[in-house]
């Protein structure tokens, strides 16, 4: 097997392997996930020469973050990268028995406010070591800023407050060499341009605006991050599910099932795919690589065969006939980058 290779975060001198370990499942996202079964998620992506790793004080309430940071401090340091991400301040709940939440099915029982402060930013930070007890994160983004999460008043008064107060705390960070890079995790299209206009962040992790089947981030957010030198890592490669399961009953697109036309165009690029011997997920993979802003994608996983299966997709040769068919039978946009 050979190297993953690594691209730049932004202008920065970070560097992550181009596939990298999406955390959000190690935090019991939807279901329970055993403590071995994690670890030895983990152990397959190490072992499959994957070096990046992304994660969240959100992501099961600190479960995910405390799951990488006993992996990672077993490994040699200096040889990985971690992101995490500020904007949520957790604490104990007084009755842990009761405490459940809608999301994380294995939730540790600590409940959280947003602070997008400079003492909030500080204090996160922090935290996020302690729980990992490792000393230094390479990345660090702000968190969930947008309209996934919040009503647009809301985003405001938390962007005014990042803007005035916690930009602050991220920019020491970085002057003092404790970070490499700033970013922004965001769910929503439309907020790259809001936040380059605030603050001169280093990149961007998106959850959904650009995959196989939807491009709308080609209409200006990628021109934009092209121009002010940010790159973007791709949250969700698969789009949730479906660009993995194919257009089966139940298919999850952009975390909900998917609408019949979101299926039907799923099936017609799916059986582009077939006609040239190459499975859904690697078009997939690869064609979300291909774009010169993207520097990783980290499709996140809870079982090792999931690792597996997802370095061979992204192993696997793609003819370039294939891009050429797809972008003839407008399945994809006709500017979209595709690999040589």
């Amino acid at each position: 097997m050979g190297a993953i290779p690594v691209r730049r975060i932004g202008k920065t001198e970070a560097e992550v392997t181009v596939l990298g370990f999406g955390g959000a499942p190690l935090g019991d996202l939807f279901e329970l996930v055993p403590e071995t079964q994690a670890q030895d998620t983990l152990q397959a992506a190490w072992d499959s020469g994957i070096r990046y790793y992304d994660t969240s004080p959100f992501y099961g309430h600190g479960k995910s973050e405390h799951r990488i940071g006993y992996f990672m401090r077993q490994q040699p340091h200096g040889e990985y990268v971690i992101s995490t991400k500020v904007g949520r301040i957790f604490k104990a709940v007084r009755n842990a028995e009761t405490f459940k939440s809608n999301l994380w099915a294995g939730a540790l029982p600590f409940d959280f406010y947003y602070d997008y402060s400079y003492d909030g930013v500080m204090r996160s930070y922090e935290d996020s070591l302690t729980r990992m007890s490792v000393n230094d994160i390479e990345l660090l983004l702000i968190h969930d800023l947008d309209h996934f999460f919040h009503t647009e008043p809301q985003v405001q008064a938390y962007l005014n407050q990042m803007a005035t107060s916690g930009w602050r705390a991220l920019s020491e960070l970085k002057s003092a060499g404790l970070i490499k890079a700033v970013g922004a995790g965001i769910n929503k299209p439309g907020f790259l341009p809001r936040y380059l206009d605030m603050v001169p962040l280093d990149f961007f992790i998106v959850a959904m605006p650009y995959t196989l089947l939807d491009q709308a981030a080609l209409d200006g957010e990628f021109q934009r991050c092209a121009q002010d030198g940010v790159t973007v890592v791709i949250g969700s490669p698969f789009a949730s599910g479906i660009l993995v399961t194919g257009p089966v009953e139940g298919a999850r697109y952009g975390y909900v099932s998917a609408t019949p036309e979101i299926l039907e165009k799923t099936r017609r690029i799916q059986t582009v795919c077939q006609r040239h011997g190459v499975p859904l997920p690697t078009a997939a993979m690869h064609f979300a690589l291909a774009h010169p802003v993207v520097s990783a994608i980290i499709p996140g996983a809870f079982k090792p065969e999931f690792i597996h299966t997802n370095v061979g997709y992204f192993n696997h040769p793609v003819p370039t006939d294939m891009w050429a068919e797809l972008r003839h039978e407008k399945l994809i946009r006709e500017y979209a980058p595709t690999p040589r």
